[in-house]
């Protein structure tokens, strides 16, 4: 039962992960335009930075909910408002992926000029510099740590490996399909995909709503 539980929270947290990475964002538009420069292993690198940056996001969240949760009602609140947001985000990726494409950008533009400590670096600043992953860990992010502490610092792994194997997955691909000069994938498969995981984010944000409301009847 324990390992099944552990293999839920890494596969949903994977197809979470996935979703927010298809997103159209920063990180997004920094790994095509660093790939067309540097190749492949921009992707790569410009991930592990945004991963130093989360893990240790992780670790500081994990410590400071860890003490409350056996207090039901906050629990229940910070479920209900990650469910929501899942909802809320998984509705627009249904309704509005039109505006999804993997069309290589300019290789013209800023910074980083320079080799992989440059992109580490850039990896992690773009993701602080980006309110909505700010609105993500306040919302999805705690609601998924509140779930995952529930299965110890093993469910906390597997939330954590799903999440960055799905950023290191979705962005080595783009850099990839960016350095090889393919499209390795078409913007039809593309927003397809999206619209699969809006779905899928749905159905998972209705199951934390439901969660979070059974703790306080």
């Amino acid at each position: 039962m324990a390992d099944a539980t552990l293999a839920l929270i890494f596969g949903t947290s994977f197809v979470v992960g996935l979703s927010g990475a298809m997103s159209p964002g920063p990180m997004l538009t920094l790994d095509i335009r660093e790939a067309a420069r540097h190749g492949f292993r921009a992707g790569p690198l410009i991930v592990l930075g945004h991963g130093i940056l989360e893990l240790a996001l992780v670790v500081a969240l994990a410590l400071g909910l860890s003490q409350f949760l056996d207090q039901r009602t906050l629990v229940a609140v910070i479920s209900v408002l990650g469910g929501l947001f899942l909802v809320w985000l998984g509705v627009q990726m249904v309704r509005k992926p039109g505006a999804l494409s993997l069309a290589p950008v300019s290789r013209d533009g800023g910074p980083p000029k320079g080799g992989g400590r440059s992109l580490v670096l850039a990896g992690a600043l773009v993701s602080l510099a980006n309110p909505y992953w700010s609105l993500w860990w306040a919302t999805i992010g705690l609601g998924y740590l509140v779930w995952s502490l529930q299965s110890g610092l093993a469910g906390l792994a597997s939330f954590f490996s799903g999440h960055i194997l799905a950023d290191m997955a979705w962005f080595g691909v783009v850099a990839l399909a960016v350095a090889s000069g393919r499209r390795l994938m078409s913007d039809a498969v593309y927003r397809g995909i999206s619209i699969a995981c809006g779905a899928f984010l749905v159905l998972l944000g209705l199951y934390f709503i439901g969660t979070g409301t059974g703790l306080v009847r």
